[in-house]
């Protein structure tokens, strides 16, 4: 059985203070659409979902109940449920096709992107791959994934960071200034590795860790790198985007461009995806805690055998 947790945004909610870069519509529509042939261009969800697995694995515990968000089809359960340290998980996406294809790993709901419809302290992980570039409150996201966990419960997320697809986001800008005069929105400015981490202590979460891989891919053109990206259900769903189709010519310019600034000796493109990977727990007292100034019970110069030098007293 699939729920549908919420069948459409609740604006009341939603922080007025947060600027609003996305079309949620027009992100479900992209996504809906790509649902039913997403395992011909799930590789990059794939990597993801590798990685996270591959951080449960070096946890020293299980855990019974969790939550997998922007589930997509489901492939990122199936990884976690591989590693045999999580039981019931429960898996939300914004789409009905996604969520339909992600329940034959366990129950799957249709969930509003910003606002989760769950129970303070019900789980004791939440985890997300490669669907939080796509939200414009994450600190509140984050927050509200923080009141989620039980105490001691983990938070294990990913998505994509700044440096994504970087080469694409020049070559129309330099095509369009060209051709138009000027640039349109095409692509999110998604978060830097440097801004993201203190984004974890904001939530309210201990023990938080970022960090971010790089990976390459090579296309034989733009026009192939294109069709993976709406495969992916990741096409441009920005609010001030253009809402006429773009012209040949610039597909065509930015092609080109594309190929001369970045283009190989054998005439493939390379296209450069940025996971950002956080990790962080909800406080505990059984977690470790940095110790107090002035608390140590011996005096590093004793440890060193040297003599200690206070660079405040008077020489």
């Amino acid at each position: 059985m699939i729920v549908r947790a919420m069948d459409k945004r609740d604006t009341s909610a939603m922080n007025p203070e947060i600027p609003r870069l996305f079309d949620y519509a027009q992100h479900c529509r992209n996504r809906t659409r790509a649902a039913a042939s997403f395992s011909e261009f799930d590789f990059l969800k794939t990597e993801g979902a590798l990685r996270l697995a591959d951080r449960l694995e070096l946890v020293r515990r299980d855990f019974p109940l969790c939550l997998d968000f922007g589930c997509h089809d489901g492939l990122l359960t199936n990884h976690l449920k591989q590693t045999g340290k999580v039981e019931m998980v429960i898996q939300a996406d914004p789409t009905f096709e996604f969520a339909k294809s992600a329940r034959v790993n366990g129950p799957a709901i249709v969930s509003e992107a910003e606002q989760l419809p769950f129970a303070p302290a019900m789980f004791d992980a939440v985890f997300s791959c490669l669907s939080l570039h796509w939200i414009d409150d994450l600190p509140g996201l984050l927050t509200q994934m923080r009141a989620l966990l039980k105490p001691d419960g983990m938070l294990l997320v990913s998505f994509l960071g700044g440096s994504t697809l970087n080469e694409l986001r020049t070559s129309f800008a330099e095509a369009e200034s060209e051709i138009a005069g000027g640039i349109s929105p095409r692509a999110a400015l998604m978060a830097d590795i440097r801004d993201v981490g203190g984004l974890l202590g904001r939530a309210g979460l201990a023990l938080p860790v970022a960090d971010a891989d790089r990976l390459t891919i090579n296309y034989p053109d733009l026009f192939r790198l294109m069709a993976d990206l709406r495969g992916m259900g990741e096409q441009n769903a920005l609010q001030q985007r253009l809402r006429k189709p773009t012209s040949r010519q610039l597909f065509f310019r930015a092609a080109q461009i594309y190929q001369e600034r970045y283009g190989q000796p054998d005439g493939s493109i390379p296209a450069s995806f940025e996971i950002i990977t956080l990790t962080g727990w909800a406080p505990h007292e059984s977690q470790q805690r940095p110790l107090r100034p002035g608390s140590a019970s011996h005096r590093l110069a004793d440890s060193l055998d040297t003599i200690e030098h206070d660079p405040q007293s008077k020489p």
